[in-house]
Protein backbone atom coordinates (compact mmCIF):
# COMPACT_ATOMS: atom_id res chain seq x y z
CA UNK A 1 0.00 0.00 0.00
CA UNK A 2 1.79 3.41 -1.09
CA UNK A 3 -1.16 5.89 -0.94
CA UNK A 4 -4.10 5.77 1.43
CA UNK A 5 -6.98 8.75 2.06
CA UNK A 6 -8.51 9.71 5.31
CA UNK A 7 -11.53 12.33 6.05
CA UNK A 8 -10.88 14.40 9.19
CA UNK A 9 -14.07 15.61 10.81
CA UNK A 10 -14.82 19.10 12.68
CA UNK A 11 -16.12 19.10 16.11
CA UNK A 12 -18.49 21.31 18.07
CA UNK A 13 -19.03 21.38 21.96
CA UNK A 14 -22.55 20.98 22.70
CA UNK A 15 -21.15 22.11 26.31
CA UNK A 16 -18.21 23.64 27.48
CA UNK A 17 -17.56 24.38 31.37
CA UNK A 18 -14.06 25.78 32.75
CA UNK A 19 -13.59 24.41 36.29
CA UNK A 20 -10.30 26.65 37.42
CA UNK A 21 -7.44 27.58 36.47
CA UNK A 22 -4.36 25.50 37.00
CA UNK A 23 -0.83 26.62 38.82
CA UNK A 24 0.75 25.83 35.69
CA UNK A 25 -1.16 27.72 33.63
CA UNK A 26 -3.27 25.62 31.93
CA UNK A 27 -7.21 25.56 32.45
CA UNK A 28 -9.03 22.28 33.37
CA UNK A 29 -12.49 21.80 31.40
CA UNK A 30 -15.21 19.81 31.42
CA UNK A 31 -16.72 19.38 27.64
CA UNK A 32 -19.45 17.10 25.82
CA UNK A 33 -17.42 16.89 22.22
CA UNK A 34 -18.83 15.72 19.27
CA UNK A 35 -18.15 15.22 15.67
CA UNK A 36 -19.95 16.58 12.46
CA UNK A 37 -20.55 16.29 9.45
CA UNK A 38 -17.64 18.41 7.72
CA UNK A 39 -14.64 17.17 7.08
CA UNK A 40 -11.04 18.17 5.59
CA UNK A 41 -9.57 15.35 3.24
CA UNK A 42 -6.00 14.04 3.61
CA UNK A 43 -4.14 11.84 1.51
CA UNK A 44 -0.73 10.03 2.30
CA UNK A 45 1.76 8.28 -0.26
CA UNK A 46 5.29 7.14 0.39
CA UNK A 47 7.61 9.10 -1.62
CA UNK A 48 10.00 6.97 -2.20
CA UNK A 49 12.91 8.70 -0.39
CA UNK A 50 14.90 7.27 2.16
CA UNK A 51 15.61 10.39 4.75
CA UNK A 52 12.23 10.10 6.70
CA UNK A 53 10.98 13.11 5.15
CA UNK A 54 7.28 14.93 5.51
CA UNK A 55 6.14 17.30 2.37
CA UNK A 56 3.12 19.03 2.81
CA UNK A 57 0.86 20.29 -0.05
CA UNK A 58 -2.00 22.78 1.07
CA UNK A 59 -4.77 24.16 -0.70
CA UNK A 60 -4.75 26.99 1.32
CA UNK A 61 -2.33 29.67 0.81
CA UNK A 62 -3.00 31.05 4.25
CA UNK A 63 -1.78 27.84 5.92
CA UNK A 64 1.51 27.19 6.90
CA UNK A 65 2.99 23.97 5.53
CA UNK A 66 6.46 23.63 7.87
CA UNK A 67 6.60 23.07 11.45
CA UNK A 68 3.55 25.58 12.50
CA UNK A 69 1.28 23.14 10.93
CA UNK A 70 -0.16 20.42 13.24
CA UNK A 71 -0.08 18.25 10.44
CA UNK A 72 3.65 18.68 9.90
CA UNK A 73 4.18 18.38 13.30
CA UNK A 74 2.55 15.27 13.77
CA UNK A 75 3.93 13.27 11.02
CA UNK A 76 7.22 14.63 12.29
CA UNK A 77 6.59 13.77 15.32
CA UNK A 78 5.87 9.75 14.49
CA UNK A 79 8.50 9.63 11.69
CA UNK A 80 10.72 10.03 14.57
CA UNK A 81 9.02 8.27 17.15
CA UNK A 82 8.92 4.79 14.69
CA UNK A 83 12.35 6.02 13.26
CA UNK A 84 11.14 5.54 9.56
CA UNK A 85 13.05 5.63 7.03
CA UNK A 86 10.43 5.87 4.47
CA UNK A 87 9.08 9.33 3.41
CA UNK A 88 6.26 10.95 3.68
CA UNK A 89 3.84 13.53 1.21
CA UNK A 90 0.37 14.43 2.77
CA UNK A 91 -2.04 16.56 0.63
CA UNK A 92 -4.41 18.33 2.56
CA UNK A 93 -7.77 19.53 1.01
CA UNK A 94 -8.94 22.15 3.50
CA UNK A 95 -13.30 22.27 4.10
CA UNK A 96 -13.51 22.84 7.78
CA UNK A 97 -13.42 26.69 8.43
CA UNK A 98 -9.79 27.71 9.42
CA UNK A 99 -9.72 29.42 13.55
CA UNK A 100 -13.40 28.09 14.00
CA UNK A 101 -13.18 26.20 17.30
CA UNK A 102 -14.12 23.33 15.73
CA UNK A 103 -10.61 22.14 15.93
CA UNK A 104 -9.44 22.01 12.25
CA UNK A 105 -5.88 21.69 12.77
CA UNK A 106 -6.38 19.13 15.42
CA UNK A 107 -8.74 16.53 13.69
CA UNK A 108 -6.21 16.93 10.49
CA UNK A 109 -3.43 16.27 13.00
CA UNK A 110 -5.55 13.17 14.17
CA UNK A 111 -6.17 12.04 10.77
CA UNK A 112 -2.28 11.31 10.39
CA UNK A 113 -1.94 9.55 13.59
CA UNK A 114 -4.93 7.37 11.32
CA UNK A 115 -3.02 7.41 8.47
CA UNK A 116 0.23 6.93 9.14
CA UNK A 117 -0.33 4.06 11.04
CA UNK A 118 -2.22 2.35 8.28
CA UNK A 119 0.45 3.59 5.33
CA UNK A 120 3.18 2.18 7.34
CA UNK A 121 2.15 -0.42 9.72
CA UNK A 122 2.96 0.88 12.67
CA UNK A 123 0.69 -1.59 14.82
CA UNK A 124 -0.18 1.61 17.46
CA UNK A 125 -3.38 1.33 19.29
CA UNK A 126 -6.06 3.63 20.16
CA UNK A 127 -5.05 4.81 23.20
CA UNK A 128 -1.00 4.41 22.26
CA UNK A 129 -1.70 7.07 19.69
CA UNK A 130 -3.75 8.96 21.70
CA UNK A 131 -0.77 9.47 24.41
CA UNK A 132 1.26 10.78 21.49
CA UNK A 133 -1.54 12.77 20.32
CA UNK A 134 -1.74 15.07 23.43
CA UNK A 135 1.99 16.15 23.03
CA UNK A 136 0.49 18.33 19.38
CA UNK A 137 -2.29 19.36 20.95
CA UNK A 138 -5.02 19.33 23.97
CA UNK A 139 -8.02 18.53 21.25
CA UNK A 140 -5.92 15.71 19.21
CA UNK A 141 -6.91 13.00 21.47
CA UNK A 142 -10.58 13.28 21.11
CA UNK A 143 -9.97 13.42 17.86
CA UNK A 144 -8.36 10.47 17.49
CA UNK A 145 -11.12 8.95 19.27
CA UNK A 146 -14.13 10.83 17.42
CA UNK A 147 -17.50 10.19 18.13
CA UNK A 148 -19.61 11.89 21.53
CA UNK A 149 -16.98 12.06 24.55
CA UNK A 150 -17.03 13.98 28.45
CA UNK A 151 -13.91 15.64 27.92
CA UNK A 152 -12.13 16.64 31.22
CA UNK A 153 -8.86 17.64 32.68
CA UNK A 154 -7.00 19.94 29.85
CA UNK A 155 -9.10 17.89 27.28
CA UNK A 156 -6.97 14.88 27.37
CA UNK A 157 -9.12 13.01 29.83
CA UNK A 158 -12.14 11.62 27.65
CA UNK A 159 -15.00 9.16 28.60
CA UNK A 160 -16.76 8.19 25.02
CA UNK A 161 -20.50 8.30 25.46
CA UNK A 162 -23.65 7.54 23.54
CA UNK A 163 -24.26 9.11 20.35
CA UNK A 164 -26.92 12.32 20.65
CA UNK A 165 -30.46 11.48 18.51
CA UNK A 166 -30.39 12.00 15.24
CA UNK A 167 -30.25 15.77 14.69
CA UNK A 168 -29.71 18.37 12.25
CA UNK A 169 -27.35 21.30 12.29
CA UNK A 170 -27.03 24.43 10.72
CA UNK A 171 -23.58 25.75 11.15
CA UNK A 172 -22.16 29.53 10.00
CA UNK A 173 -18.64 31.29 10.50
CA UNK A 174 -18.57 34.93 10.45
CA UNK A 175 -16.08 36.20 9.31
CA UNK A 176 -13.64 37.28 11.84
CA UNK A 177 -10.86 35.20 13.90
CA UNK A 178 -11.32 34.88 17.58
CA UNK A 179 -8.26 34.20 19.42
CA UNK A 180 -8.06 31.30 21.99
CA UNK A 181 -5.33 32.23 24.08
CA UNK A 182 -7.09 35.80 23.72
CA UNK A 183 -10.57 34.16 25.44
CA UNK A 184 -9.17 32.55 28.08
CA UNK A 185 -6.56 34.94 29.62
CA UNK A 186 -9.87 36.90 29.89
CA UNK A 187 -11.86 34.01 31.76
CA UNK A 188 -12.17 34.21 35.42
CA UNK A 189 -13.01 30.78 36.01
CA UNK A 190 -13.28 32.04 39.59
CA UNK A 191 -16.03 34.90 38.89
CA UNK A 192 -18.56 32.88 36.78
CA UNK A 193 -21.91 33.18 37.72
CA UNK A 194 -23.12 30.07 36.33
CA UNK A 195 -21.85 26.80 34.83
CA UNK A 196 -23.37 24.24 32.54
CA UNK A 197 -25.28 21.35 33.20
CA UNK A 198 -22.93 18.98 31.84
CA UNK A 199 -23.36 15.92 34.40
CA UNK A 200 -27.15 15.96 33.60
CA UNK A 201 -26.41 16.39 29.62
CA UNK A 202 -24.22 13.23 30.35
CA UNK A 203 -27.58 11.83 31.27
CA UNK A 204 -29.44 13.18 29.08
CA UNK A 205 -27.21 11.58 25.89
CA UNK A 206 -27.44 7.92 28.01
CA UNK A 207 -31.34 8.35 28.05
CA UNK A 208 -31.49 9.52 24.30
CA UNK A 209 -33.39 12.77 25.17
CA UNK A 210 -32.68 15.16 22.34
CA UNK A 211 -34.88 18.09 24.09
CA UNK A 212 -32.32 17.15 27.67
CA UNK A 213 -29.45 17.37 25.66
CA UNK A 214 -30.23 20.66 23.66
CA UNK A 215 -31.75 22.66 27.10
CA UNK A 216 -28.23 22.32 28.81
CA UNK A 217 -26.31 23.45 25.66
CA UNK A 218 -23.86 26.29 27.32
CA UNK A 219 -20.62 27.47 26.53
CA UNK A 220 -19.20 29.73 29.68
CA UNK A 221 -16.53 30.95 26.79
CA UNK A 222 -19.29 33.02 25.41
CA UNK A 223 -18.98 35.23 28.58
CA UNK A 224 -15.85 36.55 26.90
CA UNK A 225 -16.36 36.41 23.14
CA UNK A 226 -19.72 37.26 22.95
CA UNK A 227 -18.98 40.39 24.68
CA UNK A 228 -16.14 41.12 22.27
CA UNK A 229 -18.06 40.02 19.09
CA UNK A 230 -22.01 40.87 19.29
CA UNK A 231 -22.50 39.00 15.85
CA UNK A 232 -22.16 35.71 17.80
CA UNK A 233 -25.32 36.65 19.94
CA UNK A 234 -26.66 38.21 16.87
CA UNK A 235 -26.52 34.63 14.89
CA UNK A 236 -27.37 32.67 17.91
CA UNK A 237 -30.90 34.78 17.74
CA UNK A 238 -31.19 34.47 14.38
CA UNK A 239 -31.24 30.79 14.19
CA UNK A 240 -33.44 30.22 17.55
CA UNK A 241 -35.92 32.45 15.59
CA UNK A 242 -35.57 30.45 12.86
CA UNK A 243 -36.87 27.22 14.51
CA UNK A 244 -33.42 25.98 16.06
CA UNK A 245 -34.19 24.23 19.26
CA UNK A 246 -31.15 25.90 20.45
CA UNK A 247 -28.24 27.55 19.05
CA UNK A 248 -24.56 28.07 20.73
CA UNK A 249 -20.86 28.96 19.91
CA UNK A 250 -18.18 26.15 19.39
CA UNK A 251 -15.31 26.42 21.57
CA UNK A 252 -13.42 29.52 21.95
CA UNK A 253 -15.85 30.61 18.82
CA UNK A 254 -16.65 32.62 16.33
CA UNK A 255 -18.75 29.54 14.50
CA UNK A 256 -21.93 29.03 16.04
CA UNK A 257 -24.35 26.18 15.26
CA UNK A 258 -28.00 25.40 15.68
CA UNK A 259 -29.84 22.00 16.03
CA UNK A 260 -32.99 21.29 14.21
CA UNK A 261 -35.18 18.00 14.43
CA UNK A 262 -35.16 18.10 10.55
CA UNK A 263 -32.77 18.70 7.62
CA UNK A 264 -35.93 20.79 6.23
CA UNK A 265 -35.90 23.13 9.35
CA UNK A 266 -32.32 23.75 9.10
CA UNK A 267 -32.60 24.73 5.42
CA UNK A 268 -35.44 26.67 5.97
CA UNK A 269 -33.15 28.68 8.81
CA UNK A 270 -30.32 29.02 6.19
CA UNK A 271 -31.64 31.93 3.78
CA UNK A 272 -32.53 34.20 6.85
CA UNK A 273 -28.30 33.96 8.33
CA UNK A 274 -27.61 34.48 4.78
CA UNK A 275 -29.58 37.45 4.78
CA UNK A 276 -27.73 38.75 7.79
CA UNK A 277 -24.15 39.22 5.37
CA UNK A 278 -22.46 38.12 9.16
CA UNK A 279 -21.37 35.02 7.88
CA UNK A 280 -19.94 33.47 4.36
CA UNK A 281 -18.85 29.97 5.79
CA UNK A 282 -22.43 28.10 6.35
CA UNK A 283 -23.34 24.73 6.45
CA UNK A 284 -26.19 22.44 7.26
CA UNK A 285 -24.84 19.07 8.12
CA UNK A 286 -25.36 16.08 11.18
CA UNK A 287 -23.84 14.62 13.80
CA UNK A 288 -20.88 11.86 13.01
Amino acid sequence: MDQITRKAYAKINLGLDVIRRRPDGYHEVKMIMQTVGICDILTFRKSGRQDGAVTLFLDKKELPCGKENLVYRAAELLTRTHGLRDGVEITLEKRIPIAAGMAGGSTDAAAVFHGMNELFGLSMSLQEMKDLGVGIGADVPYCIQGGTALSEGIGEILTALPSPPAAYLLIAKPDIGVSTKFVYENLHADRLQSHPDIDGMVQALERGSLEGIVSRMENVLETVTVREYPVIQTLKDIMRRGGALNALMSGSGPTVFGVYKTREAAEASRPAVEKSGMAKEIFVTEFV
